[in-house]
């Protein structure tokens, strides 16, 4: 992809930082911490070859991560996983509030969520609730490509980063803003999480039995990892517009609307007919059966009959062929009519058979059919196996770590994980030297005055 050509500044004169410090009480120096070495990248699956880095899509791209947490940062990641260059940029202090959510590990400054989430990036310290930090900030912001955030709308601003601001630092700047209500409306300024979209943006409604309390949609934040899907489209047909006109623009979304857009057609349903869905429990409200089936070894199943096709071939493994004729369930509407029935007919076969038989007979028919996967399940899986979708690498300390793989899989240019969570400020003392270009003494200071 074709590059605007980022700013550059004029060559700083030894002890002009170019960022103006305000005089402050001596404060013993923080060892500078050098760059961590990194374990090798992830071995791709056999028939994919390792491409190199520089030749990945996204090399050259430079991204800055101010975002926490999730959403927004996962485009960040998807990105990265491609060439991209990120720059995840923490308070020198508190650091990013992901490295203290989820499973504690022996790393003090790292939990396994942030090993796996946190992958592929370098940890920069910029304090920029003080000036001289917006200011550094906006000098690294002019030798980036893409800014992402996820603060409450109105936070940049408030620290003195307003679109304007970084747009003049650097107009080909593309501006990801991810936050729960968007930029604007009247809930712009509420706080949000992928739990508080799930349910306002109408999934949690679906989730569950009828008549029952709505339930979580799983335990992953889907919200926060669509949004950032989301966010990581946007980033690309930003930068295909740059390349065309050499502008910068603003990315917005509402970790909501990224939910309610995989909603498939209740609002056109609601809009025309007034039809309000209810909570299916594991069923379908457009084929039967399409469920979860528990097997006479107390494991679970999925059947997916969306198909008249489908369905008859579910019969005939049944050894039931007449259930698929016209006079009874050979066409969805029947079955939809009739789902307490087909149902009951389908718990009770599935109920007399151990897993294993139940995924042979169907699989031997070509009924649509896969196990309930716990991860431990998912671990012992040939097929997850043989797509490495489990990348393992050493993390220092730690030993093997596992964690999901690349996703997409490209067949010249396949993604690479290099390395987990990094550890915070790594990169700190590379990017203020070798890419701000201040000596050994200026960033001496920056450190003593707790700028960086």
């Amino acid at each position: 992809m074709k590059k605007v050509e980022r700013q550059t500044e004029p060559a700083q004169q030894p002890g002009d930082l170019g960022v103006a410090i305000t005089p402050s009480p001596e404060i013993p120096p923080t060892p500078e911490i050098p760059p961590t070495d990194q374990p090798e990248p992830t071995p791709e699956p056999a028939g994919y070859p390792q491409a190199e880095a520089g030749k990945l899509p996204m090399s050259g791209i430079r991204i800055i991560d101010l975002g926490t947490f999730l959403a927004g940062p996962y485009a960040g990641s998807v990105l990265s996983e491609f060439g991209a260059e990120v720059f995840k940029v923490e308070h020198p202090i508190a650091g990013d509030p992901m490295r203290r959510f989820g499973t504690a590990t022996k790393r003090h400054d790292a939990t396994l969520a942030w090993l796996s989430e946190a992958r592929n990036r370098k940890s920069v310290t910029i304090d920029l609730r003080q000036k001289e930090g917006v200011q550094l900030f906006l000098k690294l912001i002019a030798k980036s490509d893409v800014l992402i955030e996820n603060f409450r709308p109105g936070t940049m601003e408030e620290w003195g980063l307003s679109w304007e601001t970084l747009s003049a630092a650097n107009p080909g700047l593309i501006y990801l803003r991810v936050s729960g209500y968007g930029q604007t409306g009247p809930y712009r300024r509420r706080s949000g999480f992928a739990h508080i979209a799930h349910a306002f943006g109408g999934l949690s409604y679906l989730a569950g039995f009828p008549g029952e309390t709505p339930v979580v949609p799983g335990t992953a934040p889907l919200g926060d990892y669509l949004s950032s899907l989301y966010g990581a489209i946007g980033i690309l047909l930003a930068l295909r517009h740059r390349e065309k006109t050499g502008r910068g623009q603003i990315i917005d979304i509402g970790i909501y609307e990224a939910v309610f857009r995989h909603l498939d057609e209740i609002a056109a349903s609601y809009g025309l007919f007034g039809k309000v869905r209810e909570r299916e429990g594991a069923g379908s409200f457009v084929a039967v059966p399409h469920g979860h089936f528990r097997t006479q070894d107390d494991k679970w199943i999925a059947i997916a009959c969306t198909t008249d096709k489908m369905f008859e071939r579910l019969a005939e493994t049944m050894e039931q062929p007449e259930l698929a004729s016209s006079t009874l369930y050979g066409e969805q509407r029947k079955r939809l009519a009739a789902r307490d029935e087909v149902n009951r007919i389908v718990i009770e076969w599935v109920g007399s058979l151990d897993r294993a038989d139940v995924l042979t007979r169907c699989l031997d028919k070509e009924v649509p059919i896969g196990k309930v996967n716990s991860i431990a399940d998912i671990f012992e899986d040939e097929h997850f196996r043989a797509r490495g979708i489990l990348a393992k690498l050493e993390e220092p300390g730690l030993g093997e770590v596992v964690v999901p793989g690349v996703v997409p899989r490209l067949s010249l240019t396949p993604g690479q994980i290099h390395n987990l969570g990094p550890p915070m400020g790594n990169a700190t003392y590379e990017v203020m030297r070798e890419l701000l270009g201040f000596s050994a003494d200026e960033i001496k200071q920056l450190r003593q005055h707790k700028i960086i």
